[in-house]
């Protein structure tokens, strides 16, 4: 969570999968209040959970994102995630899965 003056202004959710590889993480969800965007809150937020993938030993994160809401995927771009070759989106589909590759940084 991102907090500010005792509110919430953040939050992110991860897990790994129990069906997947033991490496890898799944973004569930990453919201910033609305009223905070392009604060930075998002980034430091970002950037919070990147190091605990990296202490947690996990080298790549997934996602998944709605196709229409271009707002988060030019955030996601910016952090340096990129089209999911594993999980190509659906003709149609309403969702586009994005990679995220775990630096040792």
């Amino acid at each position: 969570c991102a907090v500010d003056q005792g509110r919430i202004v953040g939050i992110a959710s991860f897990r790994t999968p129990s069906d997947g590889p033991a490496d890898t993480v799944t973004l569930f969800q990453f919201h910033v209040d609305s009223g905070r965007w392009r604060s930075g809150i998002g980034t430091a937020l970002h950037a919070a959970c990147v190091e605990q993938w990296r202490t947690d030993g996990r080298r790549t994160a997934v996602l998944e994102v709605h196709t229409g809401n271009e707002r988060a995927q030019r955030f996601y771009a910016r952090q340096g995630w990129t089209p999911d070759p594993l999980r190509p989106a659906d003709e149609g589909g309403h969702h586009l899965g994005l990679r995220y590759t775990v630096t040792g940084e």
